[in-house]
């Protein structure tokens, strides 16, 4: 069946963006982590990452569930070696939650979208 115009969801370019994880550079690192209003989830990945890429859709689908109640920060080791080193992060994927600007827990590797939902209410 060919979609048509009445069948294909109308894009909303605002709504998509709050509904994705936030890319985070050791710039901006600071003012989306730790001075947010909302718990931060912040992935510490790299493209080279099999597990990291594991774990990145799951992610993606926890962001548009919890909206503008949790924020899913992904932050690439490669490109941002300051903030991972700040963190002591050794392995990735390494997860961190920051609530009111600092670490309530943290995990490290893959981990099904449940656990890793699980975790996260635990945490918040």
């Amino acid at each position: 069946m060919v979609p048509t115009l009445r069948s294909v969801p109308e894009f909303t370019p605002f709504r998509r963006q709050n509904m994705s994880t936030v890319a985070v550079t050791d710039d901006t690192f600071d003012a989306e982590v730790k001075n947010s209003d909302i718990p931060v989830v912040v992935d510490f990945w790299a493209e080279w990452c099999g597990p990291c890429k594991q774990i990145g859709p799951a992610l993606e689908e926890l962001a548009a569930e919890y909206g503008d109640k949790v924020k899913i920060a992904k932050v690439d080791v490669d490109s941002n070696p300051n903030s991972a080193a700040a963190m002591g992060v050794r392995g990735i994927p390494a997860l961190f939650i920051f609530k009111d600007g600092q670490v309530v827990s943290n995990r490290a590797g893959a981990a099904p979208k449940a656990a890793l939902q699980s975790w996260i209410e635990e945490s918040i």
